[in-house]
C-alpha cells in the first residue's frame, strides 16, 4: 500500500516591513545629530556659554518689565518715561522702593533700563539681519558671475570699509531726526555692503569651484536656482556669525547717537546716560554713580556677550579652530 506523502508547503512570504522612515525624519534626524555636535563645540568654548547667558538674562529682563508694570508697579510711579515718586527727593538712591534709585524726573532708573533692553534687542536683531541678507546676497552674486557686477560691489565694500561710520551717523543726526528703526535700516545697508560682503564673497568663491556645483550647472541648473540651493546654504553659518558682531556695533551706534541727543527715541542706555550728563551729574560720578552705572554696565555687557557668542559660534564653524 503506497504512503500517502505530504508535500509540504513553501512558508507564505513575510509582510513587507512598513517604511518607518521619511525623508522629513531622515533630516530631522541628521539636523539633530549636527545640532549636538555643533553645541559641544560651542560648550567647549567656553567663553560662548557665558555670552549665551548674559543674553537670556537680558531677554528676561525686557519680558519682565510689561509683567511687572501690570501686576506690581503703579504706571504712575514706575512708568520709565513718564513715572514719578511724589514721595521722595530726585535723584534719589538706591531703595527699597526703587532698587537702582531714580534721575533727576524722577523716574525709576530699573524701569528705564529694563524698558530699554528690548528696544536694544530690536535694533540690534533688525540691522543685523538686514546687514545679513544683504552681504549674503550681493557677496554670493559677486563670486557667482564675477565680471562688472563684482567690480562695482567689490569698490562699494572697499570704499565703505574706509568709511567713518561714528562720525557719519553723528552728522546725520544732526541734520535729521532719526528714530531707532531708520536707525537700524542705515547701519543694516552700511553693513551689508561693506565688509561682510567682502567676507561672504570669499566664501562663496570657494563654495562656487566645488564639483557639486559643476555637476549642478552641466546638468542645467540656472544660476539663481545654484546660488539659492548651493552657494547660501554653504555661507549661511558665515553670515550668521557676523550677524553676532553687527549686533554689537548697532547697540555701540545706538547709544553713541542716544548720549549725544541725536536719536528720536522715548528711552534708551545711551539717553539715560545723556540725561546724568545734561544735569551735570556725570562729573560726579562717585556721588551720583547709579545715574550712569546701570546703563553703562548694561551696554558693555550685552554687547560683550554677543561678541562672545561670536568668538564662541568661530570655533563651530572655523574648521581651523575646531578640537578634532
Amino acid at each position: 500500500m503506497a504512503r500517502k506523502t505530504t508535500m509540504a508547503h513553501p512558508a507564505a512570504p513575510l509582510p513587507a516591513a512598513p517604511v518607518a522612515t521619511t525623508l522629513w525624519q531622515i533630516r530631522w534626524r541628521l539636523w539633530k545629530r549636527t545640532f549636538r555636535e555643533n553645541w559641544e563645540l560651542f560648550r567647549s568654548s567656553r567663553i560662548g556659554p557665558i555670552g549665551l547667558a548674559i543674553i537670556v538674562l537680558f531677554g528676561v529682563l525686557a519680558l519682565l518689565h510689561p509683567i511687572l508694570m501690570a501686576t506690581v508697579w503703579p504706571a504712575r510711579v514706575y512708568d520709565p518715561i513718564t513715572g514719578y515718586d511724589p514721595m521722595i527727593l530726585h535723584p534719589s538712591p538706591p531703595s527699597p522702593q526703587h532698587l537702582l534709585g531714580t534721575d533727576p524726573y524722577g523716574r525709576d532708573v530699573l524701569s528705564q533700563l529694563m524698558y530699554s533692553t528690548r528696544w536694544e534687542f530690536v535694533l540690534g536683531v533688525l540691522s543685523a539681519v538686514l546687514s545679513v541678507v544683504i552681504g549674503t546676497l550681493v557677496g554670493t552674486l559677486s563670486a557667482y558671475f564675477g565680471g562688472w557686477i563684482d567690480t562695482i560691489f567689490m569698490r562699494i565694500a572697499d570704499l565703505l570699509l574706509l568709511f567713518p561710520t561714528i562720525p557719519f551717523l553723528l552728522v546725520l543726526g544732526a541734520l535729521f531726526e532719526i528714530d531707532l528703526f531708520q536707525l537700524a535700516l542705515i547701519i543694516g545697508l552700511l553693513s551689508g555692503f561693506g565688509g561682510i560682503t567682502i567676507i561672504i564673497k570669499s566664501q562663496a568663491l570657494s563654495v562656487s569651484v566645488r564639483p557639486y556645483v559643476e555637476a549642478a550647472r552641466l546638468a542645467g541648473g540656472s544660476p539663481w536656482w545654484i546660488i539659492r540651493k548651493h552657494i547660501v546654504p554653504n555661507v549661511m553659518p558665515l553670515a550668521f556669525l557676523y550677524m553676532m558682531f553687527n549686533v554689537t556695533a548697532a547697540i555701540l551706534s545706538e547709544a553713541t547717537l542716544s548720549f549725544f541727543g541725536l536719536l528720536n527715541v522715548r528711552i534708551s542706555w545711551g539717553l539715560m546716560m545723556n540725561t546724568a550728563e545734561t544735569g551735570g551729574y556725570l562729573l560726579m560720578f562717585d556721588k551720583f554713580w547709579w545715574l550712569w552705572l546701570p546703563a553703562g554696565l548694561a551696554i558693555t555687557l550685552l554687547c560683550a556677550a554677543f561678541y562672545l557668542v561670536g568668538r564662541g559660534l568661530d570655533e563651530v564653524i572655523n574648521p581651523r579652530l575646531r578640537k578634532r
